[in-house]
């Protein structure tokens, strides 16, 4: 396997690229690259650039080679709107739904939701998120990164997407996916927190216009079900 790497700015056009301070430690100290190694780059724009490694004291370059006009973006635009989920699950979440091809994922505050989050802590959490996202891409071979959302509350997200095609997720009297007409635009996956959806939120959701949607009799965590849901609907109408 080749390493791929996110540059955070778009990659210049021509000529040997320095590489950032972080990305060179991590491809030299964390990786163990040796000069010469080959490497890919990618900014998120679309495609990805061949290149090798050069080592030039203490500074790293890439040296140029091929740029590759590779998308692999499912032709499915799904966008997850995950209710937080505590400890290290919502790490899980945002990268197993970027392997799985979402193409955005909005953190939602619900009203059962263990982690509770604001302010400067929100910020911060949402920054590691993105994180784990552009990780995600590096190691899944995505060359477009998915946006992750400041965290919302389910009014204001309800109120924001209005005329986005929406599907909830519930343990009962939901239907089957496999039922559903393929959507025309964006399709929004709503999914609650580890206390699953208060009635009150379901009823918000109901009334906003979105389709209660099962995964099987099973009562799923929420680690579990939206990304269940994500390769149920891949492999509906995505690229699975």
């Amino acid at each position: 396997m080749i390493s791929r790497f996110f540059f955070p700015c778009p990659l210049p056009g021509s000529g040997d690229i320095e590489l950032p301070d972080a990305l060179a430690h991590h491809a030299l100290r964390v990786l163990r690259l040796r000069d010469g190694d080959p490497l890919v780059l990618f900014d998120g724009r679309g495609g990805e650039l061949a290149a090798r490694l050069q080592v030039r004291g203490r500074d790293a370059f890439a040296v140029r080679g091929e740029h590759h006009a590779l998308e692999r973006e499912s032709p499915l635009s799904l966008v997850l709107v995950q209710a937080l989920a505590s400890g290290e699950k919502m790490d899980w979440i945002v990268q197993k739904a970027v392997e799985l091809g979402v193409s955005a994922l909005v953190p939602l505050q619900a009203e059962r939701s263990v982690l509770k989050l604001s302010g400067e802590r929100a910020h911060k959490r949402v920054a590691h998120w993105r994180q784990v996202a552009i990780s995600a891409c590096e190691q899944s071979g995505r060359n477009r990164v998915p946006e992750i959302e400041p965290i919302s509350g389910l009014r204001e997200y309800l109120a924001s997407a209005a005329a986005a095609s929406r599907l909830v997720l519930t343990p009962v009297d939901g239907r089957r996916l496999a039922s559903l007409a393929r959507p025309d635009a964006a399709l929004h996956l709503l999914v609650g927190p580890e206390g699953g959806w208060s009635d009150e939120e379901l009823a918000m959701c109901r009334a906003a216009g979105c389709v209660p949607v099962g995964v099987g009799p099973r009562v799923l965590r929420t680690e579990t079900a939206g990304l269940a849901a994500i390769a149920a609907l891949q492999a509906l109408w995505g690229d699975f």
